[in-house]
């Protein structure tokens, strides 16, 4: 008996391609979305885009190419916001994806938190992006190189500020001029912070000239100080008030503690700093007298 043919494998070395259809117009997904939201369109035709909309019948329905140049127009019209008209973002949406463009894609709607603006500010840099105030004063809490355990003590220290009631002001020691009322000091714990330390740094220091006022003494004559070390001086004496006090006990966030209730006592007039602050202006006006001699200004002070 004669084996049976069989055309199988024959079948599956052929290749099969269907020829498109194009006799009847295709109409895209947008189109028929567009349609189905229009149900006051009885007759079933779609309407004409106004000006300034995309056109769905324009559009290349699936299996289709379309000239790049005729594409990059479309994608280039403005987006609508989702907010105002939803349904004219989602068939944008729809549009793209029938391109065959990602609708996520950054380089169409743009970068997911926009670029910024050049140059750069100072605090936008990465060295540069703590307040300048506190991070020179971090630095002077820092001990054997440790900078974390400095920040984490500032950090302490604002909290502190931060959860502490309105001071009572003294007007005996008035702080900084333009400064916010005393209601609004706990809720911008760095504004309490600096205005504490403005308060108390002195305006002007003394530079002393070795042996200028004979018998190998030495000549103080007073000078401005600028904002730095200003600041520099009036940390000092807080940390060196706040060293001479006994210890309440033990535990990481003591000395924090200690620093924040001293910064307190200085914004309320408490604060030995205050008696310090004023000697040091004593000192520096006792000393005008020094600026009129020729050998101070030959150095160029006056």
């Amino acid at each position: 008996m004669p084996p049976r043919l069989n055309i199988t494998p024959v079948c599956r070395t052929l290749a099969f391609r269907a020829k498109p259809l194009n006799q009847l117009p295709q109409i895209s997904i947008a189109a028929r979305a567009q349609a189905r939201c229009l149900s006051d369109q009885t007759d079933g035709t779609i309407p004409q885009q106004s000006a300034g909309q995309l056109n769905p019948l324009s559009l290349p329905a699936f299996g289709e190419t379309k000239p790049d140049n005729t594409v990059n127009q479309q994608v280039e019209q403005e987006v609508p916001d989702i907010h105002q008209d939803p349904n004219a973002a989602a068939l944008h949406y729809l549009q793209l994806v029938a391109y065959g463009v990602d609708p996520r894609d950054p380089a169409i709607e743009g970068h997911k938190f926009g670029l910024p603006e050049l140059p750069l500010p100072s605090e936008k840099h990465v060295k540069h992006r703590y307040d300048p105030i506190i991070d020179q004063m971090t630095r002077l809490l820092m001990k054997d190189g440790k900078l974390g355990k400095a920040q984490r003590d500032m950090a302490m220290i604002l909290n502190y500020l931060r959860t502490q009631p309105p001071p009572r002001l003294n007007p005996a020691r008035p702080l900084v001029p333009g400064h916010p009322a005393p209601s609004h000091f706990p809720l911008n714990p760095v504004q309490y912070f600096t205005i504490a330390i403005e308060s108390i740094a002195p305006l002007a220091g003394l530079y002393r000239f070795a042996g200028l006022a004979g018998g190998g003494k030495a000549m103080e004559v007073p000078v401005p100080l600028h904002a730095r070390k200003r600041r520099r001086i009036a940390f000092n004496w807080i940390l060196d008030t706040v060293k001479n006090k006994p210890s309440k006990g033990s535990g990481r966030a003591m000395f924090a503690h200690r620093v924040a209730e001293e910064i307190v006592a200085v914004v309320e007039g408490r604060s030995s700093v205050w008696d310090k602050r004023q000697q040091a202006h004593k000192a520096a006006t006792a000393s005008r007298a020094n600026l009129g001699d020729y050998r101070v200004q030959a150095f160029g002070f006056v």
